[in-house]
């Protein structure tokens, strides 16, 4: 199937049941007779687009208590990076603390009210997510005041097969590179929080915390209510969901696949990758990019599952707003066949070579260097494939832990 942006086709599409509808179903048997605060954003919600919010705060065996909001805010109000205020959601009247600016992880005080902590937001399958780095706080909280953790299971849209990137090594952890696994890790949600409690305290320092460790020093009281129809071969148009946007530029299920061929490079504001425009994360280009001669180049390596075309596009906002930009869209042919991380860094390969006189690591901002760094987990990647530019002289490295962490990782999963 080839498929570039819009809708998804597929002959039949299974009907996966996210893990507040599997909740419902029970009568929220985990949840009865306690105290419940919510973690959650605007995807959380069930096939019909109603809010978890709104679920639990409308049934009538459950005592929704506190909210809790990451980034983008609980209704989504919030724009990408800006601090989430502590507020009063107008439309249960609870209270919406901020677990992102300031505060990152619950304090005691937020959560003294509460028994139990759910959580219920869409991911897309990728490190450098903030989401999950927020899952790893929440997890952190309750381990320290002895609150249960119920994680909602939701689909990894990129599938249960995806793997790609090096572990985050020490000096590296960061919110956009919370945990010791790959950029792309392959599991759901819920399979990472079961993977990441049952390595709690593994040759970790009981005063370390999970954002200097990348490890939990102590587990928490988890449980994780699984999804309903759903494998590991499956990517999001497989499942017959809808898709909330996920943040303002993951607007289709569909762009989350393009966020890993793109997003890091994106980092440095120096090439445009269709933020801005209508294709974001499927592009690259700048005005001196010459499109015909990048597509040809790109098609050119025969990467397996993808081949580019010319765009030429003028940005409404964000990098080089309101210039003409020439550079190549991306379509993916085969998508099992993708090694999706390695496309920014091809293109880095054919650009330098292009325009030598424009060498990436000397023209880009050197002030995000080291967000580079702990997005890609790692000074290695930089500092190596700056010195020739050339795929080769990284692909072992990037990949090096995939296998180990297949394995690893398999122990926790919940889906064939």
């Amino acid at each position: 199937m080839l498929f570039g942006c819009g809708t998804l086709r597929a002959k039949t599409l299974p009907r996966v049941r996210p893990g507040i509808e599997v909740l419902r179903e029970r009568d929220f048997d985990v949840l009865r007779g306690k105290r419940v605060g919510l973690v959650t954003n605007p995807t959380g919600v069930d096939n019909k687009l109603r809010s978890t919010v709104d679920i639990l705060h409308e049934a009538p065996n459950v005592q929704l208590v506190a909210l809790y909001g990451p980034e983008h805010g609980v209704r989504g109000n919030i724009y990408a990076g800006d601090a989430v205020n502590t507020e009063v959601d107008e439309r249960t009247g609870l209270l919406m603390y901020s677990i992102f600016g300031k505060t990152l992880k619950p304090t005691a005080e937020m959560m003294k009210d509460i028994d139990v902590l759910v959580y219920d937001i869409q991911d897309n399958g990728c490190r450098s997510y903030t989401f999950i780095s927020t899952l790893g706080m929440l997890m952190e909280a309750c381990a320290e005041n002895d609150k249960e953790l119920v994680v909602l299971d939701r689909p990894n849209p990129l599938g249960g097969r995806k793997i790609e990137g090096c572990l985050a090594e020490d000096g590296y952890i960061s919110f956009v590179s919370q945990f010791k696994i790959p950029y792309l890790y392959g599991q759901t949600v819920g399979e990472l929080a079961l993977m990441l409690n049952a390595e709690a305290g593994e040759d970790q320092a009981a005063d370390l915390s999970i954002a200097k460790s990348g490890r939990l020093n102590k587990p928490c009281r988890l449980t994780v209510v699984p999804m309903e129809g759903w494998h590991r071969d499956m990517r999001w148009e497989d499942t017959g969901m809808p898709w909330v946007p996920s943040s303002p530029h993951v607007q289709t299920g569909h762009t989350a696949y393009f966020y890993p061929m793109t997003g890091i490079l994106g980092e440095f504001g120096y090439y445009s990758i269709g933020v801005g425009y209508t294709l974001p994360f499927e592009l690259l280009g700048a005005p001196w990019v010459d499109a015909e001669n990048l597509a040809a180049a790109m098609n050119d390596l025969s990467l397996p599952g993808l081949i580019f075309r010319p765009i030429h596009y003028k940005p409404f906002y964000s990098v080089y707003k309101g210039e003409q930009i020439h550079g190549v869209q991306i379509y993916i042919t085969d998508y099992a066949k993708v090694c999706l991380t390695e496309v920014q860094f091809r293109l880095l390969e054919v650009l330098d070579k292009m325009y030598p006189e424009r060498e990436f690591f000397k023209v880009a901002d050197p002030k995000r260097f080291r967000m580079f760094d702990q997005v890609c987990g790692t000074g290695y990647i930089r500092s190596t494939f700056g010195k020739r530019y050339l795929w080769e002289d990284i692909r072992d490295y990037w990949m090096k832990d995939v296998e180990t962490y297949r394995l690893r990782s398999s122990k926790y999963y919940l889906y064939e």
